[in-house]
């Protein structure tokens, strides 16, 4: 269930061998929507750890998450600062709430392999502006106005704003909005933001 920038499709290889030589009967991945479409090496770690997990002759599921609220804070506490607000154009986020995640993560583990499910993300579709706006308000700060359009180059940037990082038909919904997570959050030393 852990992850990082790097290494995900080593670890997953090493986990794999070592669950198949101790005979574990289920194997639960969490990766990240768009996975396979993202030209970004993270999403392609995780695509390779998946492709390692399905091939790995042990019983699996592979859960795929939208970018969890936890990690959208510290990139909206980090653009509500800058004095021009930067838009990159056509990126969006789907944050999901941690704790759906983990409830969805402990009924996959408790049930027989199912290989790869539903994707599971939040139930609203976010650009940055939206995201820095509930930030801001959630801290007490003044909105800003100055936005600074950034168009996002290459295949990143296509991908981005084609919305291959965005939950397709079927997948699962959260409940728990950007707005609910902040409100549950001490967000008093992000107050000082001006």
């Amino acid at each position: 269930l852990a992850g990082g920038a790097k290494g995900d499709d080593t670890a997953a290889r090493n986990l794999s061998e070592a669950a198949r030589d101790a005979g574990v009967r289920h194997l639960v991945l969490i990766s990240v929507i768009g996975a396979d479409r993202m030209p970004i090496g993270y999403f392609r770690a995780k695509a390779e750890a998946e492709r390692i997990i399905s091939e790995s002759g042990v019983p699996f599921t592979v859960l795929r998450a939208a970018q969890l609220h936890d990690f959208v804070l510290p990139v909206a506490r980090s653009l509500s600062r800058m004095p021009l607000l930067p838009v990159p154009g056509g990126l969006r986020f789907e944050p999901v709430d941690g704790d759906e995640v983990a409830e969805r993560l402990a009924e996959l583990a408790l049930a027989e392999p199912a290989g790869r499910v539903a994707d599971l993300a939040g139930p609203e579709v976010l650009d940055v502006p939206a995201l820095v706006a509930a930030f801001r308000a959630a801290t007490g700060a003044r909105q800003r106005r100055g936005r600074l359009p950034i168009r996002l180059p290459g295949a990143v940037g296509r991908a981005y704003r084609a919305g291959e990082n965005l939950a397709g038909e079927g997948a699962q919904r959260g409940s728990r909005t950007w707005e609910d997570y902040l409100s549950r959050r001490d967000l008093a030393t992000s107050a000082r933001v001006r």
